[in-house]
């Protein structure tokens, strides 16, 4: 029997719209005030009064994670019982991996919205957004995001590790046909026919899987799978740390979780994060003369929680934007008990 993807719905293009049905996603509006900029620090030295070091976390899977790789495999090669299957990166040990580059987009653009900053690249409706929301050009004034992420000619301050699953064999799921995005103006623009601000998909109790007979099949995380990687910054000062660690879910007052990977109309793509440890290079002299950290650089139990929270509390009180950062948490909070859209997607 020959294996026949399922059909494409037909989208029904009678309905307006703003009369459709909620979406699954909304937005978070630009700050009222232009980004400042600024020269970044640097990379010619490590700077007093800045923070160096590396995160090490565990990334735990909520909602079953699909991070395409574009290609689609026999069935038989990657010991899934389908005949085709869109699949994710592997390393040797054929444990799933995210690659780095997807968990800094992901990180970055929460960081874009939480803080005073530009968008990182322009998109296909660039007319849309705002002046000074246009990505950063020149690399002595760069917004709040473009200093730590980077930006043209500038490498920024952190460097991400790929993720890699410490489960074996990745469990086979069944996606629904998605549509490209389709801009609602009600729900995209001001009625100056402007970008509103940036679009979040909600965090959900569940992800929707279509089954064999209806899904696409996607190689997949599925929930209760961990990943650990590591995050490497420096020169980071301590409200840029502190804004990082809020991403993370690291603030008890926002308890919110990553959204990552394909799906996240339907639910998927949920990870919480576990900071396990944090090592910093308080001595470089030392550090630099030894190859492991001293016990005094690694913070983990009550040292980490009160570092972190001591970050948290100087990026609460200078970088970030309150109004922004509440309108987030309510559409990436988890747990959640909002439930996926059961319609078209």
């Amino acid at each position: 029997m020959t294996y026949k993807p399922p059909a494409r719905p037909t989208p029904n293009h009678s309905n307006n719209n703003d009369d459709a049905a909620p979406k699954p996603y909304a937005m978070v509006t630009f700050p009222t005030t232009p980004p400042p900029k600024a020269r970044p620090a640097g990379h010619h030295k490590y700077l007093d009064k800045h923070i160096h070091g590396t995160l090490f976390l565990t990334l735990n899977v909520q909602t079953p994670l699909h991070v395409s790789t574009g290609v689609v495999a026999l069935g038989a090669d990657v010991n899934a019982r389908v005949p085709l299957i869109k699949t994710m990166t592997v390393d040797t040990n054929k444990k799933l991996v995210i690659q780095g580059s997807s968990l800094k987009g992901c990180i970055r653009a929460v960081y874009e919205a939480i803080t005073n900053s530009t968008l990182a690249v322009n998109s296909r409706s660039a007319d849309k957004v705002p002046r000074e929301r246009q990505p950063c050009r020149n690399k002595e004034e760069l917004c709040p995001a473009s200093q730590v992420f980077g930006a043209l000619d500038w490498q920024g301050l952190i460097e991400f590790s790929d993720a890699r699953c410490t489960n074996n064999n990745p469990s086979t799921g069944f996606m629904p046909s998605l549509y490209s995005p389709r801009p609602a103006r009600r729900d995209y623009y001001n009625p100056r026919g402007m970008a509103k601000g940036r679009k979040f998909y909600y965090n959900f109790a569940k992800s929707i899987d279509k089954g064999q007979n209806q899904g696409i099949p996607v190689q997949q995380a599925s929930k209760d799978f961990t990943f650990i990687t590591e995050i490497h910054f420096k020169n980071l000062k301590p409200e840029q740390l502190g804004v990082l660690l809020i991403i993370l879910g690291q603030d008890p007052n926002y308890p919110i979780a990553l959204k990552i990977g394909g799906g996240k109309p339907i639910g998927m793509g949920t990870m919480t994060v576990t900071v396990d440890k944090i090592e910093q290079s308080s001595n470089l002299r030392d550090r630099y003369s030894s190859y492991e950290a001293t016990e005094s650089d690694q913070l983990t139990g009550t040292k980490l929680q009160e570092f972190m929270q001591k970050q948290i509390n100087i990026a609460q009180s200078s970088l970030i934007q309150k109004e922004q950062l509440t309108q987030l948490a309510a559409i990436l909070a988890y747990p959640s008990t909002k439930q996926p859209p059961s319609g078209m997607y």
